[in-house]
């Protein structure tokens, strides 16, 4: 069967006109379509956010599953334990990832699960009115609170190289130009790929002297590095370490899983 751009698209976007992460659902797409990836090989995760909604807008035809807040690392690890022949793609954002999820993005980077794993970075928690998110640049001010930012700012690339992770870019939602061949490479990946995309939200974070805004993108883009930062593959990914089986777990037969009666016992008379 041969597959249109149409068979990657999902349900209509329900976030705000003009929100970058929609240009990341476009170019998330357009990746995809350009790759040959078959939608039914896709699993699609995501946890809570705006960022969160992205997953269901591309790929209709892909599995999905949306997390709790802050764990959708842990049930991307597990489904690509059940099966290691998924495409996985986990959909983010700076609070799911660096705020209550950074335990599990620094986990899923140890153990190399092989997923791309795309943060969408405004440095606001934009369901919840708009409240700093850990990625937040220091004494910016709220675009709709009388309050600054007073805590420093975490860097989602930098934290992903410091944890080893063998496959780390930074894009911009506005550049589909890089950010689609970005996600190309990271689909080829054999392990861990993180994307950190700076994804402006036009309700409470695109002013002035934000560095997740699109007048500052537009005004010193050269000043915060884009493309593939750091790229190598010398681990083994999480499938290689567990030596995991090449069927799903659900296909897995009787005969799969248990030994013969000369391998039981070949094997239990090396404990005597």
């Amino acid at each position: 069967m041969t597959l249109t751009l149409k068979d990657y698209q999902g349900l209509p976007s329900t976030l705000c006109t003009g929100c970058g992460h929609d240009s990341v659902t476009q170019h998330i797409i357009q990746a995809f379509f350009e790759a040959g990836v078959d939608p039914s090989t896709v699993a699609k995760m995501s946890g809570i956010g705006c960022s969160s909604k992205t997953a269901a807008y591309f790929m209709s035809g892909a599995h999905g599953f949306n997390s709790i807040h802050g764990r959708m690392a842990a049930v991307a690890t597990g489904a690509k334990i059940a099966n290691r022949a998924l495409c996985v793609v986990g959909i983010s954002g700076d609070g799911d990832t660096a705020s209550i999820g950074i335990g599990g993005f620094i986990h899923l980077i140890r153990r190399n699960v092989p997923m791309i794993y795309i943060v969408e970075n405004n440095g606001v928690y934009g369901l919840t009115k708009g409240q700093f998110s850990a990625t937040a640049d220091i004494e910016v001010p709220n675009k709709k609170m009388d309050k600054h930012n007073e805590f420093a700012s975490i860097d989602i690339c930098k934290l992903a190289i410091d944890s080893g992770c063998e496959f780390v870019a930074r894009g911009f939602s506005g550049d589909g130009k890089q950010l689609v061949p970005i996600i190309k490479a990271a689909i080829a990946h054999p392990g861990t790929a993180v994307i950190d995309v700076i994804s402006p939200c036009i309700a409470y974070a695109n002013h002035e002297g934000s560095t997740k805004s699109y007048s500052y993108m537009k005004a010193h883009k050269l000043d915060i590095p884009t493309g593939i930062l750091h790229h190598e593959s010398k681990k083994p990914s999480l499938a290689d370490t567990l030596h995991l089986a090449e069927k799903p777990l659900r296909d897995l037969t009787r005969e799969d899983i248990a030994p013969s009666s000369a391998e039981f016992s070949n094997w239990v008379s090396r404990f005597r």
